[in-house]
């Protein structure tokens, strides 16, 4: 195992998964890809770009989410395995799918938020949606009770 991808909404069910994954990387003598799916950007009707007030918000969020990001991955690098950090925008599954093929990745690890049935009949599961689409191992890091 060369490549594991490890996703994060900044969750502490997602830091759960993220220790699990670099304990793995850190084992396997694997690299770690720690990634983030920003959502997307805002479609605007009657706006090229949209109001300025919502692009200096959408930067300024960005910016945080990818200052966290690295500062996780620098963590994990000074804890002994190899982590780099990438920050995406798109629908979260789809891309997380896309990135671990993108990146040769041997396995996806995710946190799982532990919603019960009925949360996911309506709105379903990213780690779901993930182990649907993808064609590589998903390990799910179930959340503490």
């Amino acid at each position: 195992m060369k490549n594991i991808l490890v996703a994060t909404d900044f969750s502490n069910h997602a830091n759960q998964a993220i220790e699990k994954a670099a304990d793995l990387a850190r084992g396997l003598g694997a690299k770690l890809w720690l990634v983030h799916v920003a959502a997307p950007e805002p479609d605007f009707v009657g706006y090229k770009t949209g109001p300025q007030s919502v692009r200096d918000h959408l930067a300024h969020q960005l910016r945080k989410e990818h200052t966290d990001l690295q500062a996780m991955a620098a963590r994990i690098n000074g804890a002994g395995a190899e982590c780099e950090a990438l920050l995406v925008q798109g629908p979260t599954a789809e891309t997380i799918v896309s990135e671990a093929k993108r990146l040769h990745v041997d396995l996806v690890v995710m946190g799982s938020h532990g919603h019960g049935a009925l949360f996911r009949a309506i709105v379903g599961s990213v780690c779901e949606q993930v182990i649907g689409l993808g064609q590589c191992t998903v390990m799910v890091v179930p959340a503490d009770r």
